[in-house]
């Protein structure tokens, strides 16, 4: 047995995922280094490299972290859903905790922009291709429960339209420095979905 599939090996790895995932969240795929993380986990810098074979595998395993609690999230909210009918309105703000984060319904403009910030920079990093990918077809089928349940019909192709809209509507408010992001693309869902 391994010190890394002992229960404290698990524990320290799984401090180290947090602490990176914390740093992404708060400032970006740059923020992830390993001393920054070992100093966020509370432990000694080798054991970042103990743990993981990579600076890559680490950040793979903070997006990983990020992605699954947003989805639990989301299912977890799903689970609380009816199937019934409920207003656009509704509707509406549900998709956009999943796509912008709940973070994002205080209206400012930095949990949103370093969520896409994010999103973005992932191509960059050609190892994170199949996570992502992954990932989004994990929530296209939230998302697509979630109209289920409200009773309104939406195929496969308008729903990457819905997510393309929520995503221009945000990049051009931030160009813009709209400083509510989050209205910016409950107005243009608003005039699709009304």
């Amino acid at each position: 047995m391994t010190a890394a599939s002992t229960p404290k090996g698990e524990r320290r790895r799984q401090a180290l995922v947090a602490a990176a995932a914390q740093l992404l969240v708060e400032g970006g795929f740059d923020a992830v280094r390993h001393r920054a993380v070992a100093e966020r986990a509370g432990l000694p810098l080798a054991s970042t490299t103990y743990y993981f074979s990579s600076l890559e595998d680490l950040i793979t395993a903070a997006v990983e972290h990020n992605g699954r609690e947003e989805l639990a999230a989301g299912h977890a909210r799903l689970a609380d859903l009816s199937a019934q009918p409920r207003s656009t309105d509704t509707v509406i703000e549900l998709l956009l905790d999943l796509l912008l984060g709940v973070d994002s319904r205080d209206g400012g403009v930095e949990p949103v922009l370093l969520r896409y910030e994010r999103l973005v920079g992932s191509p960059r990093r050609p190892y994170l291709t199949p996570l992502m990918r992954e990932m989004a077809a994990e929530l296209q089928q939230l998302l697509a429960e979630i109209f289920r349940r409200s009773d309104m019909e939406v195929g496969a192709e308008r729903l990457t339209e819905v997510v393309a809209l929520v995503d221009g509507a945000v990049v051009n408010a931030l160009i813009e420095s709209d400083p509510d992001p989050r209205g910016a693309a409950r107005r243009m869902l608003r005039a699709q979905l009304s």
